[in-house]
């Protein structure tokens, strides 16, 4: 930030990142955040890693890997494209559906100092904060072996921290333009969660039904998903605030691609009621999500916890 041989632009958004990371400590209570975010890691191409997803063509199931101390994931990241794209056809030949897809961001749990990667930059002031919000909120609470509650979970904070960084700090405020894009951004995703959730419930009833198999039971299944794709472009998109999704809109579904995306956005419209009916800090109800989430045999029930707050 001090660099002068460094462009002004950049500059000032080192200086978002930085405040941001204070703003999630010093206010938000993320006192897990260690150093990281307190430098700079300029990559050469605009791919930080590839994430790999697989799941099985015949159920809504993700495969997942087993790693010390995280416990069992529903990805695997590469630095490797060769690597990546090798492991793809080896999951492919096994018949699972596969899902191949760049990432600019991760978390190392605070195990180290995560940089900030140049691949962040890219990004608009928003959805910068909201990125390094998502990944510090990752520090703050990782229920092992829970991947589609952290990854949700994570999800709901960076948005919602970005909103309180936005909108109730000095220098923000409820009329300024991103703390609208902020709201607008959070509101996409709860419209967005909302139609996935729906989806793979039609999704999972189809499948219990058990009245097909083979090649008949693929085909209804990308026939159901392209219809849902068509119902999206058509009654969803239209009426987002700050974002297209276009990935989910045009590129083809598969179980993995599905499962992969639905990891982000599985009952946010929970985690929104949660958060508009407590009645304390944001803070406060993150702190309290800390405590609870691990102790119960499935956290996603904070989400709807009726005496939450009160």
């Amino acid at each position: 930030m001090a660099d002068t041989t460094v462009d002004a632009v950049t500059r000032t958004r080192l200086r978002l990142v930085w405040d941001a990371r204070a703003f999630a400590i010093h206010e938000l209570g993320f006192e897990n955040a260690g150093d990281s975010y307190t430098s700079l890691a300029r990559l050469p191409s605009d791919t930080l890693a590839l994430v790999l997803s697989a799941a099985y063509p015949d159920r809504l199931e993700l495969r997942t890997w087993w790693f010390p101390v995280v416990g069992r994931v529903p990805y695997r990241a590469y630095f490797s494209v060769e690597s990546a794209e090798a492991a793809e056809r080896e999951l492919v030949e096994e018949g699972f559906d596969t899902y191949l897809r760049p990432t600019s961001a991760f978390s190392t749990l605070g195990w180290f100092a995560d940089p900030l990667y140049s691949t962040l930059l890219r990004e608009d002031d928003v959805g910068l904060v909201e990125s390094v919000l998502h990944e510090l909120a990752h520090n703050h609470l990782y229920v092992a072996g829970q991947g589609r509650f952290n990854e949700s979970y994570a999800s709901f904070a960076g948005h919602i921290a970005a909103i309180e960084f936005f909108c109730t700090r000095d220098g923000g405020g409820p009329d300024t333009v991103r703390c609208r894009r902020a709201r607008d951004r959070w509101q996409d995703a709860v419209d967005v969660s909302r139609f996935i959730d729906a989806l793979e419930t039609r999704i999972r009833e189809f499948y219990a039904r058990g009245a097909l198999e083979g090649e008949a039971l693929l085909a209804e299944r990308e026939r159901m998903y392209s219809g849902a794709q068509a119902e999206f472009r058509r009654s969803v998109q239209p009426a987002l605030r700050a974002s297209s999704y276009a990935y989910f809109a045009d590129q083809p579904l598969n179980n993995a691609t599905f499962l992969a995306r639905s990891l982000y956005y599985h009952r946010l419209s929970d985690f929104d009621r949660l958060w508009r009916e407590w009645e304390s800090t944001f803070a406060q109800l993150m702190a309290w999500i800390r405590e609870e989430a691990p102790a119960r045999s499935d956290p996603f029930e904070v989400a709807t916890e009726p005496r939450a707050g009160r």
